[in-house]
């Protein structure tokens, strides 16, 4: 049974802690769960900005299929909590590194850390559609392993913004029957062959044109509308958010980054170690493709690594020493 324990919030931060871990997503309070059980001194710097606040449930975690995402964040602290696990809520606005790491609180404060796992997670950019931002996450998607069971067999529209949502037109088609592809700002000419026999496989009917609105009644999606103003009856769009990493610890740090075509992202090993020394990440910090299940699993691997680390560090300074 869950125990209704309080997060320790805005403490005295002094003092040098174990791990810093930055980012209070499932990645970092998965993290930070082992680290107390460990009985290693952490603290969660906490911004509050879950990537998936707008959605009104999480799937496909299980034990946690369905939950909303505030209340699992929620149960999370109230774990760390019990094993001591300090947690603020601020911003990490910088970093730097003089034996230990040394982070700069947005509100004044600076914590340090023997070591440091960032969990920062990643940015969506929504298309500048007006009524996109409104409605995302709630029939506005872009994930049909997170949402699709919920919306399945409605009538789906996907809005094209480069020519791989083609690719995200024909995953859904697996969740409906009626799915129509908008081109918006992709040209016909873009799409391939294999893009077109694939989608008139799959059913998808490929509508050209940009898409100038969406059409609500009663707080529902009921339509698309075209700049020539044309209007097609949907009731679920899927857009594909640009994905914006956020690196900018890693990079005051100087952590070697990878290009993806989901952005650049740290080069880390199977454990989530960077190419800092002393740094790991974790969650949608390491990969745009991360789901909470995977974020959390990354989490607990990184901060394992860690304990093993500073026991085997610690072990070898007592013999140098």
């Amino acid at each position: 049974m869950t125990q209704n324990v309080t997060p320790t919030e805005n403490k005295d931060l002094t003092g040098t802690y174990d791990v810093v871990v930055v980012g209070g997503g499932a990645a970092g309070l998965s993290a930070a769960l082992v680290l107390g059980r460990a009985r290693l001194r952490a603290l969660v710097v906490d911004a509050g900005e879950s990537r998936n606040a707008p959605s009104d449930h999480m799937q496909g975690y299980l034990t946690r299929d369905g939950m909303a995402p505030a209340e699992f964040l929620a149960l999370g602290r109230e774990e760390i909590a019990r094993y001591g696990v300090e947690l603020v809520r601020d911003r990490a606005v910088d970093v730097s590194r003089d034996g230990d790491f040394a982070v700069r609180l947005a509100g004044g404060d600076t914590v340090r850390g023997r070591r440091l796992i960032v969990t920062t997670g990643l940015r969506d950019e929504l298309p500048a559609v007006p009524g996109v931002a409104e409605r995302f996450g709630r029939d506005v998607l872009h994930c049909p392993f997170c949402h699709g069971w919920e919306v399945r067999d409605e009538r789906f529209g996907v809005l094209a913004t480069t020519p791989l949502s083609v690719h995200q037109a024909l995953m859904v088609s697996g969740w409906s029957d009626d799915v129509t592809l908008f081109l918006h700002t992709v040209a016909e000419r873009e799409l391939s062959d294999d893009d077109l026999r694939r989608l008139a496989a799959a059913g998808v009917k490929v509508v050209p044109g940009e898409v100038a609105g969406l059409r609500v009644e009663d707080d529902r999606l009921t339509g698309v509308r075209l700049a020539d103003g044309t209007a097609h009856d949907r009731s679920v769009l899927f857009v594909a958010p640009k994905a914006v990493p956020q690196t900018g610890l890693m990079e005051r740090l100087g952590a070697e980054l990878q290009e993806t075509p989901f952005g650049a992202y740290p080069v880390v090993d199977p454990t989530g170690r960077t190419s800092v020394p002393g740094v790991w990440t974790a969650g949608n910090a390491m990969g745009f493709a991360e789901q909470v299940v995977h974020a959390a699993s990354g989490g607990y691997r990184a901060a394992a690594a860690v304990v093993g680390d500073l026991i085997m560090s610690d072990l070898d300074a007592a013999i140098a020493g």
